[in-house]
């Protein structure tokens, strides 16, 4: 069987638009996690210093996963919302093979 494809995203909100972002963002995640049989996680971390700059940690299936992720309506919706709220050009992407994963419990469950 192989890895389940891991995507983290680094991305930097505009002053004054972090709740915007959050609210966005949990939409796309919720829709994800709950439409897409591919999608087995989506968290978003906040950094620690610096409170406009997030990371996205999304693991698919498989690459396919990922395309259709990124074809439906939920992910298309956001892209339009997210070019609102975010520093253009700030967004890095990183595309790997899950190796390693514990499986933690998300927070209140």
């Amino acid at each position: 069987m192989p890895n389940p494809v891991s995507l983290v995203i680094s991305v930097r909100v505009r002053p004054g638009f972090r709740e915007a972002f959050l609210e966005g963002i949990t939409r796309n995640a919720r829709a994800s996690v709950r439409d897409e049989p591919g999608c087995l996680r989506f968290a978003v971390t906040a950094d620690a210093a610096d409170s406009d700059l997030f990371r996205v940690h999304e693991v698919f299936t498989d690459r396919e996963a990922l395309e259709e992720h990124r074809r439906s309506p939920h992910f298309l919706a956001w892209q339009q919302e997210k070019a609102q709220v975010v520093v253009a050009g700030s967004q890095q992407d990183h595309l790997g093979l899950l190796v390693v994963d514990e499986g933690a419990a998300p927070p209140g469950s």
